[in-house]
């Protein structure tokens, strides 16, 4: 999950679990005042203040990359119209600890932030501005399903995306090819697969949860493969019961499967279980496209490829594809409004995004309409797999509240993967722990 990085990919040290700490209450950042934590600010009084040359802008984008990128994306948004767009960069994480008390204060006119859940929770709370005028030119650029994923939940625009990437199944070729396996494309055919490598001596599906968020992935593949994009989406906004039927589904299927996975997982970091794909030990591991970075040889990376988890329902087929999204929000009150409406209107460029690409090859451009002359192959195949969804999901501490995720689902998942009995009494215990999270 590209949260735990500016990069935008997690980082290859640790990934601590309160990454995910991001709203749990209104008023949380405040706290912070007093812990020493340097506090997210806007650029405040200095020439971004209601000058109409100049925009501000509130960015989680500290690591080189990223800040490089962006910076190249403001160059030629101030070549092209005269304003210069003052950026006021923060670390990742203080800026996602932080960024509800900061939104409520006096926070730039433009911010970075993600799309789906998070995005309309703020848009809910009324700490930001429509963008309806933006998507009436920057429209044609999107495919539907990123359309539907930058509205809040009463239909309006509040987010311009620039960059995201896809979950998958990823495999090197190969080991398929040396097999003489399959992709499958049926839940039948993934299970059959998966006995099959364990008779040939691989770890079918290479596992690595101690950081508590890989797991979330699993379930949100499961679930929105075997119930849809609907039901999912409201089991994520607390609208859903933990208790249907449907959710006891998901995990008689992943008790199915997990026999399959690596041994251990949660005593393991997702880039140890990579190694088990990198040396050609573990036959497959779904996780985000930022897996390859952990392919450090070129050859091997050449040798790295995925599918689309399989179907579950025929009804709901691959339709849905996760691919968290990563762009830009007007604050409620931005000083340059007018400006900040042109640097948005100009965010949502294939030009700009190609520009962002230049500088970091992570990750595949949200329009459908930039160009892919410069992506690898497995970039072309993530913008294509991205593209052509019906419906995106974020990932679930992105599509639900974060405090949720963090306090009730990680350990739950967690339990889980130790021991999958006990599944009424675990479902029972996260619905009764979801209503009080919601209710508040």
């Amino acid at each position: 999950m590209r949260d735990l990085s500016p990069t935008g990919q997690p980082s290859q040290h640790s990934l601590p679990p309160s990454r995910r700490r991001v709203l749990r209450r209104a008023g949380a950042g405040a706290l912070l005042a007093g812990t020493g934590v340097p506090l997210l600010n806007a650029c405040g009084g200095g020439a971004g203040a209601g000058d109409p040359r100049t925009v501000t802008l509130g960015s989680n984008g500290s690591d080189a990359v990223p800040k490089a990128a962006y910076a190249e994306i403001y160059a030629a948004f101030r070549k092209k119209s005269g304003i210069t767009v003052d950026v006021n960069t923060k670390d990742h994480n203080t800026f996602q600890e932080q960024i509800n008390s900061y939104l409520q204060g006096t926070p730039d006119d433009v911010f970075t932030w993600f799309a789906g859940y998070r995005m309309q929770f703020f848009a809910a709370k009324g700490l930001a501005t429509p963008l309806d005028d933006v998507w009436a030119k920057i429209g044609g650029n999107f495919p539907d399903a990123m359309k539907r994923l930058s509205k809040g939940e009463d239909g309006t625009y509040y987010f311009v995306p620039l960059d995201t990437y896809p979950w998958a199944v990823f495999h090197r070729g190969s080991v398929f090819e040396r097999h003489g396996y399959e992709v499958p494309a049926t839940w039948d055919a993934f299970v059959a697969l998966c006995k099959r490598m364990r008779k040939d001596g691989l770890v079918p599906i290479a596992f690595g949860d101690k950081d508590a968020w890989p797991a979330l992935g699993t379930f949100d593949q499961l679930d929105f493969r075997t119930n849809g994009y609907d039901f999912h989406v409201d089991l994520m906004a607390g609208r859903a019961s933990w208790t249907d039927a449907r959710v006891r589904k998901v995990f008689d299927l992943w008790t199915e499967i997990l026999p399959h996975h690596q041994d251990g997982a949660v005593g393991r970091t997702w880039q140890d279980a990579a190694q088990a794909l990198v040396a050609g030990k573990a036959g497959m591991y779904l996780l985000g496209s930022f897996v390859g970075q952990q392919f450090t040889d070129p050859a091997d990376l050449a040798d790295l490829d995925f599918f689309p988890f399989p179907a579950i329902s025929p009804e709901f087929g691959q339709e849905t594809v996760e691919a968290p999204t990563d762009g830009f929000m007007l604050s409620r009150k931005p000083k340059n409004h007018a400006g900040a409406v042109r640097l948005l209107e100009f965010l949502g460029t294939p030009r700009a995004e190609e520009i962002y690409l230049r500088s970091d090859s992570s990750v595949v451009a949200a329009a459908s309409t930039a160009s892919t002359a410069s992506y690898t192959a497995l970039q072309k195949k993530a913008f294509d797999m991205i593209s052509g969804a019906r419906s995106l999901t974020q990932f679930m501490d992105r599509d639900s509240r974060p405090d949720f995720t963090s306090t009730v689902m990680q350990p739950a998942l967690q339990t889980f993967v130790r021991d999958p009995k006990g599944v009424d009494s675990l479902l029972t215990s996260i619905e009764r722990q979801k209503k009080t999270i919601f209710a508040s």
